[in-house]
């Protein structure tokens, strides 16, 4: 059995989905899962619709275009004869204002997690008409979270435990699904956060033990760098599992961060493949030692630098570091780099504001208090001499720190 992932872009618009199912076609005769991500921009649209619905503004304008935009693709795919025109207006009018007892994040998960339902409907419906035995199923019905919204932790056992019901299936059908999305032991709507889907088909392959999983990209495979910002970057032919990990660790945006580990443990191959010419050999992610790698480059926009300063000159202690990562642990917030001093420590951290305003509200109760955002954070990892000397002489460094294989720097770009 295959685990495929077909993320936003690969579902962007029809003729995109035209090529998933030439794809699937292709390994028709396989036991297949097919994980979809919502389509194109949807995610940030409905987005939208959650802030418009926390500042309690009219919905209706932001609703209407994501409606339009779906019915166009399944009008241009399907014949005017089925149910998904129905079913999209259904799942659409699910989105109603009145969620006063509603934490924030739970209202997010609620209704960002429709991308994906929508998107699978109307994916499984046109691989039907393309004559291949597609199964619909709601992935929120077997990937079990607890509580933790945007970010929900997978309940191991009992999605596992879920899942062998699918095995039956597997057998005669082609399994297409969600990725993203799951839903707590409360019964509450999870997701497991943003860009999730790899992260879903890792949990599928892992607990249904898959022969691999296909990552569909519209990149040629794993590249040492964004090409759109490098136009020398070169495509791995293959990567340890170690590697990988550590890539997504630094914020490589091509696969998901949690993709590795459920597949590493399984010993389960990841393939990232090109979405528009599957003939290309793409990359594969395994068990595997390989040397001399190229430099991976590594940029992560939207940082946020805060530096805590004593006010009493003590000096930065365990008992005050313990209260930092305490309340950094309690915003679930994750430290990409830090450094310290005699009375200082300052970190970096994604800028998310909400996050990030009460994070400095806590901190400024033991704390002077100061933070710089719209920074960028560059890793070089495998850097070569070369490589070393241009980043590290880069203009408008904030922090810089290197290691034996590493070298990291924070800069207003």
């Amino acid at each position: 059995m295959k685990v495929f992932k077909f993320g936003g872009a690969s579902v962007r618009h029809a003729a995109a989905i035209r090529q998933v199912a030439r794809i699937i076609k292709r390994y028709e005769k396989e036991n297949l899962i097919v994980v979809v991500s919502a389509m194109g921009k949807t995610t940030n649209a409905l987005e939208g619709v959650v802030n418009a619905i926390l500042a309690g503004k009219s919905i209706e304008s932001e609703l209407q275009p994501i409606r339009e935009f779906h019915q166009a693709v399944a009008a241009e795919l399907l014949p005017k004869r089925n149910d998904v025109a129905e079913r999209i207006v259904e799942v659409m009018d699910s989105i109603q204002p009145g969620h006063e007892n509603v934490l924030p994040d739970q209202l997010y998960d609620r209704i960002v997690s429709l991308g994906e339902i929508l998107s699978s409907i109307i994916v499984s419906q046109y691989l039907v008409q393309q004559g291949l035995a597609v199964e619909w199923i709601d992935a929120r019905e077997f990937i079990t979270t607890d509580g933790t919204f945007r970010e929900g932790k997978v309940n191991w056992p009992l999605t596992e435990k879920k899942m062998q019901g699918l095995r039956p299936m597997l057998s005669t059908k082609i399994i297409l699904t969600q990725g993203f999305i799951g839903k707590s032991t409360d019964g509450d709507v999870t997701t497991l956060g943003r860009e999730g889907s790899d992260y879903s088909a890792a949990i599928f392959a892992s607990c249904l033990g898959a022969e691999s999983v296909t990552i569909w990209k519209d990149v040629p495979g794993v590249m040492n760098a964004d090409p759109k910002r490098l136009a020398s970057a070169v495509v791995f032919d293959e990567l340890p599992f170690r590697e990988a990990a550590e890539m997504t660790y630094y914020g490589a945006s091509v696969i998901h961060p949690k993709t590795i580990k459920p597949l590493a443990n399984r010993n389960i191959p990841l393939l990232v493949k090109n979405f528009d010419n599957p003939e290309l050999p793409g990359t594969i992610i395994h068990e595997a030692r390989v040397d001399h790698l190229p430099p991976l480059i590594v940029f992560k926009d939207n940082q946020c630098l805060v530096s805590c300063r004593v006010t009493d000159y003590t000096f930065i202690d365990e008992q005050q570091l313990s209260f930092i990562f305490q309340e950094l642990s309690s915003l679930n917030i994750k430290i990409n780099v830090m450094q310290n001093s005699a009375i200082s420590f300052s970190f970096c951290i994604d800028f998310r504001e909400d996050k990030v305003l009460a994070l400095i509200d806590r901190l400024a109760k033991r704390f002077e208090v100061y933070y710089n955002t719209g920074l960028t954070l560059i890793t070089i990892k495998n850097y070569d001499a070369a490589a070393f000397a241009e980043y590290r002489n880069r203009p408008g460094i904030l922090i810089e720190q290197s290691s034996r294989s590493t070298l990291q720097i924070l800069v207003k770009m």
